[in-house]
């Protein structure tokens, strides 16, 4: 009997112009089948980039093309504190997951902020999974409204204010909220 090993080479890179159209499937890809999904988080990222609140878009890239992909974009505190940033939305193509690009991705990402000064990182997303990055639960930090469980906190450098997060308009665009 044969043993095969798969074995996959990718990178993590910032997105380039022409990017877009792969990004945009595979982040569709990746939310089709997620109950907790309404099917918006392309237009999410397409609207962040429109804005230009999409301050780091990273890719996954094999040779076939884009098999992940993470945004960041402004977070907006309260308290008018400056360099925080929102995590999300963040994909890995289906039949890439389990395989460390998730990881790779988000670890890259706060290398990037945390080396260009960023003060922390948030998101709204599973704890079980985030939380091996250093996320937690337990901050000042906070969101209102049914995400608030599920909003998670990383502080890069010194403390982390009291006050509320909003996300860049792109979210509320995308929940038809405007």
């Amino acid at each position: 009997m044969s043993h095969w090993t798969v074995v996959s080479h990718w990178t993590v890179r910032e997105e380039r112009p022409g990017d877009e159209a792969a990004i945009e499937a595979v982040v569709a890809t990746a939310f089709a089948n997620d109950s907790d999904s309404q099917g918006e988080e392309p237009q999410i990222v397409a609207a962040l980039r429109a804005d230009g609140d999409l301050v780091l878009s990273l890719v996954a890239e094999e040779d076939d093309g884009i098999v992940g992909h993470a945004a960041f974009s402004p977070a907006i505190l309260s308290t008018g504190a400056q360099g925080w940033f929102v995590l999300g939305p963040m994909s890995v193509a289906p039949w890439r997951q389990g395989q460390g690009i998730g990881r790779a991705l988000v670890q890259a990402g706060i290398e990037h902020l945390s080396a260009a000064g960023a003060k922390g990182i948030v998101l709204v997303g599973d704890p079980g999974y985030h939380s091996r990055f250093g996320f937690s639960q337990r901050w000042p930090l906070a969101i209102i409204g049914p995400l608030s469980p599920y909003f998670q906190v990383l502080s890069l450098a010194g403390e982390v204010p009291r006050a509320s997060v909003a996300f860049a308009p792109a979210f509320a665009r995308s929940a038809g909220d405007e």
